[in-house]
């Protein structure tokens, strides 16, 4: 689920299980195609560490069972990758199954993994093994208790939840006639592993759906990760991207940020290592493809902007719980009509994710800010200040019920006891992780 040099993006070239675009007898024009790769794999967020050179690993993993850290994957041959072959390599990421035969864990996005081509395969592996350098530290030791440390019941997981490579790519390549929405459905299906942070999971904490033709629980929206909840991907009109265009979506994967709102948490990572990377070509088809899919709640209301919020608060009515505290604290950069600044403050009228049954994004980063890291295309970065020590948990709590009632949301109300509670999982600050070159 989280930044390369400058370098002339290849991928686009190349055609879904076909003659690739160089011969692979040409090393350095194949290196450039696993950067791309990887880039649109988002390889560096899980295995790249604050502190730690590139994917020498060491990225914690809070998970029921415990905490597991992300592996080195340079070629160093004791702590790395150096000793694995490319089939080796081919069955770890699209199977799970490491050299030595047992299942890693599910945080490592393997059932979408399993849908890269042969091709992209083997250009990652001569990215990874000829021009990554090699880094002998060892990843910290996973914090997994006995009998939960064993391996051979996520053996099971995989032959229950883990699609077979063949049947992934036959599956993810098939499902459009058009070209363009086939190559948008394998960037989000495949390496992009979208669904791994925005499709709901079951109680084994798979996936309830790997593709868009898996129904429409994938991309419906996922679990908090790290405080931060992955809204729906889908259609739906207030909770979704029922509002977004195509412009919208490039824009948003390639700055963070666009006239609907700004990405936080997880999401700024994803896209400074990953989506800011690839081809406009790239982009367009991942948001053509994101378009076709349905809403999963086909129930949901439009969302229609409602002027009375603004018109009160203009003419100084803060009669509304949490009225003054938005205008003492909020109105600032998001405005009384709730429009913000497009690119620098985003809106909160009709912004998705502050619609949502679950307010922990909203709740989180009123308590602990956030900030949008700066991209290629907009190098400005852009802070959240936090309010953890200038609001009280009440004030929160009638700010957050202020904001997803304004300009037209009509989200639920949330108390003092709900802000206090969601204090445990309260994220640090998303400063994102400092550049790091990538070989």
């Amino acid at each position: 689920m989280r930044r390369l040099l400058s370098y002339v993006p290849v991928l686009a070239a190349l055609t879904l299980g076909s003659t690739p675009a160089f011969a692979q007898t040409d090393r350095d024009a194949l290196i450039k195609e696993g950067r791309y790769v990887a880039a649109a794999s988002d390889c560096v967020a899980c295995h790249t560490a604050p502190g730690r050179p590139a994917y020498s690993g060491g990225i914690a993993f809070t998970l029921p069972i415990g905490t597991i850290y992300s592996t080195n994957i340079t070629p160093d041959p004791n702590h790395g990758i150096g000793k694995y072959s490319e089939t080796d390599f081919a069955r770890a990421i699209r199977q799970g199954i490491r050299p030595d035969g047992s299942t890693l864990y599910p945080a490592m996005p393997f059932p979408s993994y399993a849908r890269l081509t042969d091709h992209d395969i083997h250009a990652l592996y001569a990215y990874f093994h000829d021009a990554v350098k090699a880094e002998p530290l060892a990843a910290p030791e996973n914090k997994v208790s006995w009998p939960l440390s064993m391996r051979f019941p996520l053996t099971l997981w995989r032959w229950a939840f883990a699609p077979a490579p063949s049947a992934a790519r036959n599956t993810t390549l098939h499902q459009f006639s058009d070209p363009t929405l086939t190559r948008g459905a394998y960037l989000v299906e495949g390496p992009g592993h979208c669904g791994a942070c925005h499709s709901p999971r079951g109680i084994s904490m798979q996936e309830k759906g790997l593709t868009a033709a898996d129904g429409s629980s994938f991309l419906s929206g996922g679990a908090a990760i790290d405080g931060w909840v992955p809204p729906s991907l889908r259609q739906e009109n207030r909770t979704g991207l029922g509002r977004w265009n195509e412009d919208d979506i490039v824009l948003f994967l390639k700055t963070g940020r666009n006239r609907q709102g700004e990405s936080f948490g997880g999401m700024s990572d994803a896209i400074k290592h990953g989506t800011q990377h690839l081809s406009e070509g790239d982009l367009h088809a991942m948001a053509k493809y994101l378009l076709v899919l349905k809403p999963a709640d086909t129930k949901q209301a439009d969302w229609v902007y409602n002027t009375q919020t603004a018109s009160s608060l203009h003419k100084a009515d803060f009669s509304e719980r949490g009225a003054k505290i938005y205008i003492d604290n909020c109105a600032a950069c998001h405005r009384t009509d709730g429009k913000g600044y497009a690119a620098v403050f985003p809106p909160l009228a009709g912004n998705p994710v502050l619609m949502g049954k679950d307010p922990a994004s909203l709740v989180h980063i009123i308590q602990s800010g956030a900030t949008l890291p700066g991209m290629e295309a907009a190098p400005s970065a852009i802070t959240m200040p936090d309010f953890r020590n200038r609001l009280t948990d009440q004030q929160v709590a009638d700010v957050v019920t202020f904001i997803r009632h304004a300009w037209g949301n009509n989200a639920p109300a949330i108390s003092q006891e709900d802000v206090a509670a969601l204090k445990k999982t309260m994220p640090e600050r998303n400063l994102s992780n400092e550049a790091v070159p990538l070989n």
